[in-house]
Formats: structure tokens, sequence, C-alpha cells
């Protein structure tokens, strides 16, 4: 496979030139070309037609978001956001967003990413190849299990796919707790977080196993994880996680909580 042309953007002088080094493990791709605004991004990317684009979001001017609104429609690089703020999570994956990292950037997550672009970019697998996975998949379906007690992964893990990207699967104890975004539910985990399509009541009534409970109507916490319990007015209270994070308690579910907690 041909290397990938690679563009990055980032008002930050220091984090072009981390992320460049960084980059440098990679042969896959070929770094062509740094930006620390959108006007200068879109002049180099008519250039260069990158395969690949690492962007920051919030910059002077223009952020990283007006950046893909203006692209042409018919250039569709790949497209990695790089930044310190998670709650640009969503909208990041709603423009069709290959990944997202927040920084300082893991050397794990990046290889994760870059993974993700090199799968992207290799040619798909024909008609055939398809309809022979396709029969595997069917035989292995219609073969009963020899062991009903045999573990499964859905019990220990949480499945993340929003068909636009590799399924992740998130150790359900690793996660601290869960915020709704309209349709989207945002996985907080102690380094990362994660974006899935989810329903608030179907995750907590189908998907979570025990010990998970929900606080409010948009959260959800794992028990695991909670350090401390406040009282505030109105019956309500506040929630400190072992991060430090703390979460609003509303009096619709604080004495499920505390019973929770009491057990």
């Amino acid at each position: 496979m041909n290397r990938l042309k690679t563009l990055l953007v980032d008002d930050e002088y220091s984090a072009i030139e981390g992320l460049a080094i960084r980059l440098e493990a990679f042969p896959q791709l070929e770094i062509v070309g740094y930006a620390r605004n959108v006007a200068d991004a879109l002049q180099l990317i008519s250039k260069t037609e990158p395969d690949l684009i690492f962007l920051d979001i919030e910059m002077p001017g223009q952020s990283g978001f007006e950046l893909i609104k203006q692209l042409q429609p018919e250039f569709c690089p790949a497209i990695i956001f790089v930044t310190a703020f998670h709650q640009y999570a969503v909208k990041a994956f709603e423009v069709r967003a290959l990944d997202y990292l927040l920084k300082p950037v893991k050397k794990e997550r990046l290889a994760e990413a870059i993974a993700r672009v090199v799968a992207r970019a290799e040619p798909q697998p024909n008609k055939q190849q398809l309809l022979e996975v396709a029969a595997i998949v069917q035989n292995a379906a219609a073969t009963p299990p020899a062991d009903t007690t045999t573990y499964r992964i859905e019990q220990e893990k949480l499945l993340i796919q929003d068909g636009h990207h590799p399924a992740q699967l998130i150790p359900y104890r690793d996660i601290l707790w869960i915020d709704a975004a309209g349709d989207y539910m945002c996985v907080h985990t102690s380094s990362e977080t994660f974006v899935m399509r989810a329903r608030m009541k179907s995750l907590i009534d189908e998907v979570l196993p025990d010990g998970f409970i929900r606080i409010h109507k948009s959260t959800i916490v794992n028990l695991q994880h909670v350090a401390k319990l406040e009282p505030l007015i109105n019956s309500e209270y506040k929630l400190t996680l072992v991060n430090k994070k703390t979460l609003k308690v509303s009096r619709t579910y604080s004495k499920q909580l505390k019973e929770s907690l009491s057990c």
C-alpha cells in the first residue's frame, strides 16, 4: 500500500511538533504539511490532497468543524480529531470522524487510530470473499454451544459500535460513569471517553450489569468507583468518584442510590 499523505492541523506549534515526532514510528504515513489555522489548512489540502488529517477543534478564527464544512464533497480524507476536550466527541462522530483522540495522546490510542485509517485505505474484499465470510458466520450461528455456562464477552465488556468504526470492547470495571447527549451516550473511563449510539433506558435495563445505577435522568454511575456522597438541598446529593469527578444526584434517584451504597 502507498504511504498515506498526512496533514497536521493545530494552532499550537508544540502540539504539531509532538504529534509529528510520534508519527515517525508509523511508516505507513507521510507527513505532507502542517497548518495552524483553517485558512492555511485549506490551501494545503488543495495543494497536497491528503489521505488523512489530524485535526484540532478549538482554533482561533475558525474551528476544526468549520474546516470540514468547507471540504469539497468529492474529497473525503480520513479525519482524526485531536483535542483536549471530550465534550465535542458526539459532534465529531456525527461528521464522520474516523477517531477522536484526547490530549495528551497515548501511544496505544494513536496506534489504534492509525490502524483504522490503514484498514480503511486497504482494498475492500470482493463479492466472493464476502459470500464466503457470510457462509462461515451462518454455520457458526447454526451450531449450538457445547456448554451454556461458557464465558460470554458481553458479560464482562461493553460493546461500542456505531456503524462507521471498528467495534470496541470496554471492560465494565473500567467504566466510571455514563452520561447522555441526545441519542448518544458518552462512556467515561479514567483516561478516555467513548461515544456510542444508545438510549439510557435500554442501557440500564438490558445491557449494563448489576453495580451500575442511574443517579439522574441523564447519568449512570458504576458504584465500584463512588468515593463520597454529600447531601445538598431539596433531597439532592453531590456524588464524588474516585477520580475526583463530581456528579449531581437528583431527588428522584437519591433513595435508590443510598440503598445500593448501604448494601
